[in-house]
């Protein structure tokens, strides 16, 4: 009762909206319509995760606008793969917005970020491949991961890797970007009990084709316990890792959601 009696108050204060006090009390939020896009309000109580923005081919108006909305219902803004100019767009309506340059990534909160727990590790084989594992770093931050980054140790300094075991081997799930032949998931497969989570990137010479070279030589890894996400999915690798994460922690959906 204490708590509802709280909820309430915010509400009456304007510290709180409609739609937030919903969710804190786990009533499905439904859904908001902005005519171009249909907002999933519930998916926040539903997976622990609000509703993120892929922001590729979006106006930045049409961006803004759903940013708005999202906030206005109480929910941390996540968009992904955002530029400059749809940045621009957002903060002039969201002054407290955030652009993470090398993720491509914008944030804006209302709620505390879930407090980490766990780890989870991003590595990389090389400097390139940083902006895909920045994304996936960010992701499982802010689903409340603690994350690691080892950044630029590749197969063609193997002791860069080997120097850094007691960090891989505490890892309750490690993300793996490589180019190029796409060797790393592999070896760090064969050095670490917990699940390897590998992201091919499209970078590399003429026969890379764009992230397909390294795609197929993960995809036929001889580790086991590596599995595979699309061409330069860091989001992706970042949500998994941090649902496995999250398993370790005996933490459930509902506690995440009741957190923002």
């Amino acid at each position: 009762m204490d708590r509802l009696a709280d909820i309430l108050k915010r509400v009456e204060k304007g510290e709180l909206s409609a739609e937030a006090a919903l969710i804190e009390l786990g009533v499905p939020a439904g859904e908001k319509d902005l005519g171009f896009a249909r907002l999933d309000l519930d998916r926040l109580r539903r997976r622990g995760l609000p509703e993120v923005v892929y922001a590729p081919s979006k106006t930045p108006e049409q961006l803004a606008s759903i940013a708005e909305a999202l906030i206005n219902a109480g929910q941390n803004l996540f968009a992904t793969r955002a530029s400059h100019a749809q940045f621009e767009a957002v903060h002039a309506r969201l002054s407290s917005a955030v652009f993470h340059e090398t993720a491509r990534i914008i944030t804006c909160d209302v709620h505390p970020l879930p407090p980490p727990c766990g780890l989870v590790a991003v590595v990389t084989a090389g400097t390139t491949d940083i902006p895909v594992a920045e994304e996936a770093a960010l992701t499982a931050e802010r689903m409340g991961a603690r994350v690691e980054r080892l950044y630029d140790v590749g197969v063609a300094g193997l002791h860069r890797l080997l120097n850094r075991l007691g960090l891989l081997r505490r890892a309750r799930a490690l993300v793996v970007v490589a180019g190029m032949e796409g060797a790393l998931p592999s070896v760090v497969g064969g050095l670490v009990a917990a699940p390897v989570i590998a992201v091919p990137t499209s970078i590399g010479y003429g026969a890379h084709f764009q992230g397909l070279a390294p795609l197929l030589a993960m995809l036929n890894s001889c580790s086991p316990g590596v599995t595979v996400v699309n061409i330069d999915n860091g989001f992706g690798a970042g949500v998994a890792a941090a649902m496995i994460n999250r398993l370790g922690e005996g933490t459930s959906t509902d506690e995440l959601s009741s957190s923002g």
